[in-house]
């Protein structure tokens, strides 16, 4: 291509992204590694903008480009879309930094949840202000004072499920109003302990995880030797100290936050002994399988076939047409 090119081509979207296509872009780098191949180095990074991720190379590393195009950096780039084995790739034939004139809001490139972050924070609050019992609430809102300034960009992991700008509120979110019609249904359930199972489920991920203001984590040391689950239940245990909470009850917010993966193999120590840790763990499961499916979802056309999901256990998703009776 020439420069001609490089100057008048416009980007495109990545989940509008087809093989065989040239294009010209802005991007995020969320991923970045110098790898060797059998022609040399190159550099194995993933681009972002708030409609997906792809992979992308640049075959012909330049000495310092690992240093230059580093996870968190915006870049334009001019890149052939090829296919390799059923995923879409950018093949980058020329890349530089964003420059102050191009006039690029990083922020206008990152994935977010679809809902402000102060607006989850406050609706959250309001499942809290519900508690009726007081220990239990007051564990729960020393937590959510605690990591309100974390929690207005947290994603809810590195990557799989709601691992977006502000995805742990989202998810914490939709668990909590599908925890509400769950305890309408099953009357038996204690809403005071769901409600804060769920609103504590993945809070240390703010800990498990150190995180940017645009949502991009990485693992910490604690976080890789110990996991949230861990993290949360030890934590619960100091503040419930702290605030006089009954052993009792601390015991019970633990084993929520400790059994909410189900099984050893995930995570899990103990498996769920209450309706409302078995409650908990499947909302947790429902919400991140459904925001999975919508986000397959979205990049496909009405009757077509995904590729494989690995967050969905390597399923392929079928978005369905029009059925008889649609408009």
């Amino acid at each position: 291509m020439s420069a001609a090119v490089w100057e008048t081509m416009e980007g495109t979207r990545i989940k509008e992204l087809t093989a065989n296509q040239d294009i010209l872009g802005y991007y995020l780098v969320r991923e970045s590694t110098l790898k060797e191949g059998a022609n040399g180095p190159y550099l194995d990074m993933i681009l972002s903008d708030r409609t997906g991720n792809i992979s992308a190379k640049i075959w012909q590393c330049q000495t310092g480009d690992a240093r230059l195009y580093v996870r968190g950096t915006m870049v334009k780039v001019m890149a052939k879309i090829v296919e390799y084995r059923g995923n879409l790739q950018m093949n980058i034939g020329k890349i530089r930094l964003v420059e102050p004139d191009d006039g690029i809001d990083v922020e206008d490139y990152v994935d977010s949840a679809p809902m402000v972050s102060g607006e989850m924070y406050d609706r959250i609050s309001g499942f809290a202000r519900e508690i009726g019992d007081g220990a239990i609430r007051s564990v729960v809102e020393y937590f959510l004072t605690l990591y309100r300034e974390k929690l207005m960009y947290y994603p809810a992991a590195k990557s799989i499920h709601h691992a977006i700008r502000g995805g742990l509120l989202y998810h914490t979110l939709k668990m909590l109003e599908a925890a509400e019609k769950m305890a309408e249904v099953y009357g038996s359930l204690n809403r005071d302990l769901l409600y804060a199972g769920v609103i504590l489920h993945d809070m240390e991920k703010v800990n498990e995880m150190e995180s940017d203001r645009l949502g991009m984590a990485e693992y910490t040391l604690e976080g890789e030797l110990l996991g949230h689950l861990v993290m949360g239940a030890r934590n619960i245990d100091r503040v419930a100290r702290e605030l006089n909470v009954p052993e009792s009850t601390s015991l019970l917010l633990q084993h929520m936050i400790i059994s909410h993966h189900l099984k050893a193999e995930y995570g899990s120590p103990k498996p769920p002994m209450l309706p409302e840790a078995e409650v908990l763990h499947h909302l947790d499961m429902i919400d991140a399988r459904i925001y999975s499916f919508n986000n397959t979802l979205e990049s496909l056309e009405e009757g077509e076939m995904s590729q494989r999901v690995f967050a969905l256990d390597n399923r392929r998703v079928y978005k369905i047409p029009p059925m008889n009776g649609d408009e």
